[in-house]
Order: C-alpha cells, then sequence, then structure tokens
C-alpha cells in the first residue's frame, strides 16, 4: 500500500509540472516600461537602449549588427545589476518548499 501511495504521489508531482506553460513570451517588455530607474547611470543606460532602438539597421552589415546586439546585451545586463534583487529558480523554489514541508 505504501508503493502505491508513493508511486501516485510521484506521478501527479511528475505531470502537475509539465514544461507546457513553460513556453517563452514572444513579446518582449521594454525595460522602460517595467520598471522605474532613479539613478544618473541608468538613465543613460536606458537613453542608449533607446536610441539603438530607434536606429535604421537595414543598411548594416552583419558585422554592425553583431556589434549593436552584443553591446545591448551588455546594457541590459548593466541595468539588471543596478536594479538589484534576488533571483530565484523555479528548482531553487520547489527545493525550498519541499525542505519546509519536510521539516515543519
Amino acid at each position: 500500500m505504501k508503493k502505491i501511495t508513493l508511486s501516485v504521489l510521484t506521478l501527479i508531482m511528475s505531470l502537475s509540472f509539465l514544461p507546457i506553460a513553460s513556453k517563452a513570451e514572444t513579446n518582449a517588455v521594454s525595460i522602460e516600461k517595467s520598471e522605474k530607474v532613479e539613478s544618473a547611470e541608468a538613465k543613460v543606460l536606458l537613453n542608449r537602449l533607446s536610441e539603438i532602438k530607434a536606429m535604421d539597421k537595414s543598411k548594416m552589415n552583419a558585422s554592425e549588427k553583431k556589434q549593436l546586439r552584443k553591446e545591448v546585451r551588455t546594457l541590459k545586463t548593466n541595468l539588471a545589476g543596478l536594479n538589484g534583487g534576488v533571483y530565484l529558480s523555479v528548482g531553487a523554489i520547489l527545493v525550498i518548499v519541499l525542505l519546509l514541508i519536510l521539516l515543519l
């Protein structure tokens, strides 16, 4: 009886975490709309991002576009670092919840 309940519990847990709902969002939210940043350095980075977004990229060659993509990535990582905060993955949250259930 104990094996059956354990296997049923395992089955339910494995089916509840299907990757169907974890589809990546196709419409990216701009950084300016999502958070209000107060520092001057962050405003400079946001201005540069808006300049890059407004540029006409149709006449650029592949290497110039690649440089812009790299610059955008570094600007976004710098903005994320300025905003601070703690980010937890889904796996980390599950481990924390399981530990809390087991310990309490």
